[in-house]
């Protein structure tokens, strides 16, 4: 009874946190975890520039339990990730330190802190707050969590589980970026388009790439899928092919298509942090 409620509860907090309630999970994994009371708010920016209404970035001063304060920036549209930075020194510059990521599916969700490289600038010009980000580089990441329904994968093992997808993020990112795909406008319209090029198995016929299936095709089973091995020769680079046939890549996509969506945008993320962002106080 109670592993079937906590499965129930995961995948609820999962799918609210995959539609872009991504705060409802992260104060229930905070609140667990003790990281909830770590640090307060002290004060709260956004940008004057919006996005459908949105603010493109906000910034959030906080204040840990030993006086150290940050620098947390959020991209409304990239909600799985804030930027945490040093507190600016005099002149108003600060270093990056980390991009922390959270997000989820149905079967759970993955966090991670990844360690960053970068400088920035918060500032005012006539009284006018700015942020402007002038370098920046994602490294390894340093620590996370995994959750599957009432599993929760932790310490090393999480560590290397992580990092062994990002590898393969980065592997299948890389060859998307290869190809002339339009811009998305959201998660969705990018899932939407990519999904039947990486497994036609599982989409309905009529979303199938135009010859995905030829005469003398080999198709074996791996986690209750017939995969078309030929049509993963004759599409996928040969790092992609074992992760593929393997069925690894379905669940890469099923638990962290949101890790897969922000790697595949990082230029665009990138573009928006190091444009000069003029900003409101709000808080």
């Amino acid at each position: 009874m109670t592993k079937c409620f906590l499965k129930i509860f995961a995948s609820s907090l999962a799918f609210l946190l995959f539609f872009g309630c991504i705060s409802i999970v992260e104060k229930t994994g905070q609140f667990m975890d003790g990281s909830l009371f770590d640090e307060k708010i002290t004060a709260v920016y956004e940008s004057i520039l919006k996005d459908d209404n949105n603010p493109v970035m906000k910034i959030s001063i906080t204040e840990n339990k030993n006086a150290e304060k940050s620098i947390v920036i959020s991209l409304p549209k990239y909600a799985m990730i804030k930027i945490r930075g040093s507190l600016t020194d005099d002149s108003g510059a600060f270093l990056l330190a980390s991009l922390e990521y959270l997000a989820g599916s149905a079967q759970g969700w993955n966090e991670y802190s990844l360690e960053i490289s970068g400088d920035g600038i918060f500032a005012f010009n006539m009284d006018e707050p700015y942020i402007e980000i002038a370098e920046l580089e994602h490294l390894q990441i340093t620590k996370g969590r995994i959750h599957r329904y009432d599993s929760r994968i932790i310490g090393i093992e999480a560590l290397a589980a992580l990092r062994n997808r990002k590898e393969r993020v980065a592997a299948a990112v890389n060859w998307m970026l290869s190809y002339k795909a339009p811009v998305f406008a959201d998660i969705k319209e990018f899932s939407k388009y990519w999904e039947p090029v990486f497994f036609p198995e599982i989409v309905s016929a009529k979303k199938r790439p135009s010859g995905w299936l030829q005469e003398g095709d080999e198709r074996k089973k791996a986690d209750s899928i017939m995969w078309n091995h030929g049509y993963t020769e004759r599409v996928f680079p040969e790092d992609l092919q074992p992760i593929r046939n393997s069925g690894t890549l379905l669940r890469d996509w099923e638990e962290a298509l949101s890790w897969i969506f922000m790697e595949y945008e990082w230029e665009n993320i990138t573009a928006i942090l190091s444009d000069k962002t003029i900003l409101n106080k709000i808080k």
